[in-house]
Parts: structure tokens; sequence; C-alpha cells
């Protein structure tokens, strides 16, 4: 879900350098190989840290360091150590409650209720259940960039 997140925000938490905004310390290229579901320890990764892996052809995405589920490969392309603020991953933990609860599921009604009991829905401007984008799109807007990079 992080990586769904950072992508909606486009940013994915790296340094970058004043001197030249393109570069960052943060982007390490190279070939990579993945055994027993492991990436095997590198020097420049933290134990915890968030990290991305792109160029890969299985693994791409976003996974908390060391990561246990990844499908063995060997790809040419890059790592990026993240450094996610503490209440980026608190909102992430609110997003992915908020999509396992009933208020992410689509429904028919708008509200219900019944003895004592009344719930209402959140509702996009298409009259669809609102989704986590549209019920968080405030909050994330403190992170959001132009684009990557």
């Amino acid at each position: 879900m992080i990586d769904s997140i950072c992508a909606e925000v486009r940013n994915y938490f790296i340094r970058q350098t004043y001197a030249n905004p393109v570069w960052s310390p943060d982007i390490h290229s190279g070939t990579f190989k993945i055994e027993g579901g492991v990436l095997p320890p590198l020097g420049f990764i933290k134990d915890g840290q968030y990290i991305r892996i792109v160029g890969s052809t299985f693994n791409d995405g976003v996974y908390q360091y060391p990561a246990t589920d990844l499908t063995d490969e060997e790809f040419v392309g890059a790592i990026w150590t993240m450094n996610l603020p503490k209440d980026f991953l608190e909102l992430c933990k609110e997003i992915e409650e908020f999509q396992a609860s009933d208020a992410a599921k689509p429904t028919a009604y708008a509200s219900e209720s019944f003895g004592g009991y009344s719930y209402t829905k959140n509702k996009a401007a298409n009259g669809q259940t609102s989704t986590w984008r549209e019920v968080f799109a405030t909050r994330l807007d403190r992170w959001r960039r132009a684009r990557i990079l």
C-alpha cells in the first residue's frame, strides 16, 4: 500500500542535492541478486528502512528491509533508500485501515438506519463510494510533488 500512496503523491522520499537536483545519494544502481526470497545485505540499507526496487522483472515496489517475500531473480536496476517521515507512515497506516474497513467497500446505499443505529458513507461527486485517494487527499497534499525526482 505504501507504494501506491507514494505513487499517488509522486514522492518516494529520497534525498536530492542542491548542486544537482536530479541526482540523489539514495539511488543505488547496479546488478542485484535476490536468492531465497531475500535481498542480501547491502551496505547502504539499514534494517527497518524502506526501499524501492526499480527495474526488476518480479519485485518492483516498496518494501521494508529485510524483505523476505521477494521472488528470486538477478536484475539490472536500482534500489532507492527511502526516508519516510513518521507522520507519513502513520497516515499510510490510517489509509490501510480505511481500505480494510467497510467504509471502503462499494455499496448501493448512501445511508442506512434501523433501531438506534445510523450509518452514512462518504460519497464522491460521481455518487460512488469515496476512495482512499479522495478521503485522504487533503492530508496527502503535504507530501505531494509535481513530479518524481
